[in-house]
């Protein structure tokens, strides 16, 4: 209060930039992981739907969702902090969903289908499916979201997923597998 000289806000002005861009990039982070977290606590709760019997898939019942359906589903319990677009349900733009049926856990994949085997690449969803199995299969879920960043700090270190135009985007992905009970 008393120096005259300007030294102490020279320093702010110096210092205050980067310190406040990595505190907001702290926050950044911290809210990606929360819509992580609620993405796959959606990716779990349709998951059960699936393995119970109340969404079904080409079985003839009222409970049969088609891939529209399921992703405006995923929407619907996501809307608290991830907003899908008004044509997200329809038209895959940042929400991607696989929903596929195996013989065997074994069968399973355990990696993200990657458009190349390069170093850093972007997802293909061209491999991603929508159908669910029947009773006593094994079935597989996830949810793929592409959450918009603006400081582009930390990501770099802590993916090697890289969409084709550069931007900058944090993939949550939620994924799931069970076997269907034996619902009648």
């Amino acid at each position: 209060m008393r120096s005259r000289d300007g030294t102490a806000a020279i320093e702010f002005a110096i210092l205050a930039i980067p310190y406040f861009l990595i505190v907001f990039a702290i926050i950044e982070t911290f809210v990606a992981y929360s819509a992580e977290q609620l993405l796959t606590n959606a990716t779990n709760n349709l998951a059960r739907q699936i393995r119970t019997g109340e969404i079904t898939y080409k079985l003839g019942r009222d409970t049969d969702k088609d891939k529209t359906e399921f992703r405006q589903l995923l929407c619907n319990d996501i809307a608290v902090m991830i907003t899908c677009s008004k044509t997200e349900a329809a038209n895959e733009s940042d929400l991607y969903v696989d929903v596929q049926t195996y013989t065997d856990y074994n069968d399973v994949p355990t990696s993200i289908p990657r458009v190349s085997a390069a170093d850093y690449a972007d997802i293909d969803p061209t491999k991603f499916k929508y159908s669910p199995g029947g009773p006593k299969t094994v079935n597989m879920v996830r949810a793929f979201y592409r959450w918009h960043v603006m400081t582009d700090l930390v990501r770099p270190y802590i993916t090697n997923i890289r969409p084709a135009d550069g931007s900058s985007v944090f993939l949550i992905v939620a994924t799931t597998t069970f076997k269907n009970e034996d619902y009648p």
